[in-house]
């Protein structure tokens, strides 16, 4: 007998055997079991997500003899003739193939007259955005009042490109693209259904192949049967689709992580071995750091990954930060690599340029205890905000420098404190609104302004207090309270030191004898608005 492929042979032939299409399968259930079909459906996704498929079985459901619940019975005169291709009362049309307003007329030319079989004549048009724009205007008025015995079934891959006069005279259904978690146990049942022998790390890899086609991954999993003579594996998988798995990518974002250059260039060279294309690795990596920022983010998110144990340890070992700078970088590299000498020193610079753009911290990721910092102690000086908007180097104090103790009326040390503890976002601007009012060896006491309680977010006050505990090295429990205090918070210091530095600017520029000289001379006038201190200019620019 003729070999027939998986993709063919493993078609659904009930609304049961769908895969990931649940929000559809439900509505067209509740339509048959209520009897409240409409005259006209249209199905739009991707290809291979089983707009055809889903279509096929509507037209069998609704011609069926023996309907069983929802699902037709599979074994009545339709549904075996339609299933094998000759059921009269189906007709299917490529529309890609008749584009011509005389194909659409005589297509509809007989569609007054009753079916020859079934209850209902149905006509399944495949990508209907093919169809010419006399051909749409020929299928309005059927398509808008057609006779009690007629279905249409429209599909396409671009909505878009249908009119919108057709397009309110159907019922639209947007099937999703699959998920490769989906994909991979319907390979995996595919393969123990055929007694063939599979390994799962090989399947994860074309699951991401399929990139949400059933059809695709399917093709794919029959290519990769006759490549491995019989046997679905990771090595002959890897090889023919010229890439490779998943675990370079992670042994690069942990080395990555680790700052160990020496480890990842040697993880690039097995890898050069192996031919792989290396835009196609640099796409692995964005999708691994994609979803490592989708976790770090959401943590929830992992429950659709089958690769999630490797997403939550590099989640560990990368801060957010990072994730988004490593990004930004693998994207436009990954666009630049054609441009390279060769790939492999392309991809080479591209990760060479993540680690030399990695940011400085005080501590890994993943470490639990503060780290020494080789720095001096501060030295004392009446205003450091200031001195850091004029880009002076502030030393950032080591913590075993503060001592804790009550501090309510010492601003300076909790400023110095939030810089060493090198916290960002909305967790700094928590801690540059509060006061540091007590600290001990067990509890840190902060005073918060009323006016910015909403930044007293759970999460938010977690972090900061995870930040004190890194830095501190003791397990201090964070105690905020929403109250005003007598001195003024980091930010208000910061504003006022901000406001003084732009006044005395304006004052310099006011007293300069060289711009008294050019208001006498040349009637020139300084605009409003337009003078700002050199530090703010150095920092905007950089």
């Amino acid at each position: 007998m003729t070999y027939q492929v998986l993709a063919r042979k493993w078609r659904p032939h009930n609304f049961s055997e769908i895969v990931g299409q649940e929000h559809v399968v439900k509505s067209l259930i509740n339509a048959l079991q209520h009897d409240r079909l409409h005259h006209a459906y249209l199905f739009t996704g991707t290809r291979g997500v089983g707009k055809t498929t889903i279509a096929r079985i509507l037209a069998k459901a609704i011609n069926c003899e023996n309907l069983q619940g929802h699902n037709p019975c599979g074994e009545c005169n339709v549904c075996i003739q339609l299933d094998q291709g000759r059921f009269l009362d189906l007709i299917e049309v490529d529309a890609a193939s008749r584009t011509k307003v005389e194909d659409t007329r005589d297509l509809l030319e007989n569609a007054q007259y009753a079916p020859n079989s079934g209850r209902y004549k149905v006509y399944l048009i495949d990508e209907v955005h093919m169809l010419s724009g006399h051909s749409f205007n020929a299928l309005l008025k059927t398509l808008e009042e057609p006779p009690p015995h007629v279905k249409f079934l429209l599909a396409t891959t671009d909505p878009h490109k249908i009119p919108v006069t057709v397009l309110s005279r159907c019922l639209q259904f947007n099937l999703k693209r699959m998920l490769p978690e989906q994909v991979f146990k319907q390979m995996e049942f595919i393969l123990q259904q055929e007694g063939i022998e599979s390994e799962s790390a090989a399947l994860r890899l074309l699951a991401r192949a399929a990139d949400g086609s059933m059809r695709d991954g399917l093709s794919l999993l029959d290519q990769a049967i006759v490549y491995g003579n019989g046997k679905v594996g990771l090595d002959d998988v890897c090889l023919m689709l010229g890439t490779i798995a998943q675990h370079p990518v992670n042994d690069l974002l942990t080395a990555l992580a680790a700052a160990n250059a020496q480890e990842m260039l040697k993880v690039i060279g097995e890898m050069a071995d192996l031919t792989p294309d290396f835009g196609d690795v640099l796409q692995q990596i964005l999708q691994a750091l994609h979803r490592i920022a989708l976790y770090q983010a959401v943590p929830a998110s992992i429950e659709h990954e089958f690769d999630g144990e490797m997403i939550v340890e590099l989640a560990k070992l990368l801060s957010p930060e990072d994730i988004q700078l490593y990004y930004q970088i693998a994207l436009i590299g990954r666009r630049d690599l054609d441009l390279a000498p060769d790939p492999k020193s392309g991809f080479e610079m591209v990760m060479l340029r993540m680690l030399a753009f990695k940011p400085s911290t005080l501590q890994t990721p993943t470490s639990s205890s503060p780290q020494p910092v080789n720095s001096e102690p501060a030295k004392n000086t009446t205003n450091k905000s200031v001195a850091s908007l004029k880009g002076a180097e502030h030393a950032i104090k080591p913590a075993d420098a503060f001592e804790p103790g009550p501090s309510g009326s010492d601003t300076s040390q909790w400023a110095d404190m939030i810089a060493a503890m090198r916290i960002g976002g909305m967790t700094r601007e928590l801690a540059n609104n509060c006061v540091l009012q007590s600290i001990d060896d067990k509890v840190c006491t902060l005073l918060l302004d009323p006016g910015h309680k909403q930044l007293s977010g759970a999460r938010t006050v977690e972090k900061l207090q995870k930040s004190l505990q890194d830095f501190c090295g003791k397990p201090i429990k964070l105690n905020i309270i929403t109250e005003k205090a007598e001195v003024d918070t980091p930010a208000v210091q910061l504003q006022k030191d901000r406001e003084d530095l732009q006044r005395s600017a304006v004052e310099a520029i006011e007293n300069d004898e060289t711009v008294h000289a050019l208001k006498e001379r040349f009637d020139a006038r300084i605009l409003p608005g337009t003078i700002e201190p050199v530090a703010q200019q150095d920092r905007r620019n950089t």
